[in-house]
C-alpha cells in the first residue's frame, strides 16, 4: 500500500519530496510514504528520527485531529519527532515550513 501511496501522491506531497529528495534538505535523507507499522508516514529521516507529515482538511475534524494526537504519541513513545504541516501552508508559506524544519 505505500507503495501505490508513493506513486499516487498529491500535489503537496509531490512538491514537499522535491524539496526533500535526494539530500537536497540540509543533505538529509528522506523516505516517501514509509511503513512504521501500523502506520505509514508521509516522510521520515532515519538519521534523525524526523516525521513530517502534511495535512489535509480530513485532519480538521474531530475524528480526525483525535487520529492524529494517537498517531503522534505512537511515533513519540518509539522516540520519533513528529511534526505536522497544513497542506496550504506547505503550499503557500513554503520557505517558512522548510524553515521551521
Amino acid at each position: 500500500f505505500a507503495k501505490v501511496m508513493r506513486s499516487n501522491g498529491t500535489n503537496v506531497e509531490n512538491l514537499m519530496w522535491q524539496l526533500l529528495r535526494n539530500k537536497h534538505f540540509i543533505n538529509l535523507k528522506f523516505r516517501r510514504q514509509h511503513v512504521i507499522s501500523p502506520y505509514i508516514v508521509d516522510f521520515y529521516c532515519h538519521e534523525t528520527g524526523l516525521v513530517i507529515e502534511l495535512d489535509g482538511g480530513q485532519h480538521n475534524t474531530e475524528n480526525g485531529r483525535a487520529y492524529d494526537v494517537e498517531r503522534t504519541q505512537f511515533l513519540e513513545a518509539l522516540g520519533l519527532t513528529a511534526v505536522r504541516y497544513w497542506n496550504s501552508d506547505v503550499l503557500g508559506l513554503t520557505d517558512g515550513v522548510l524553515e521551521d524544519l
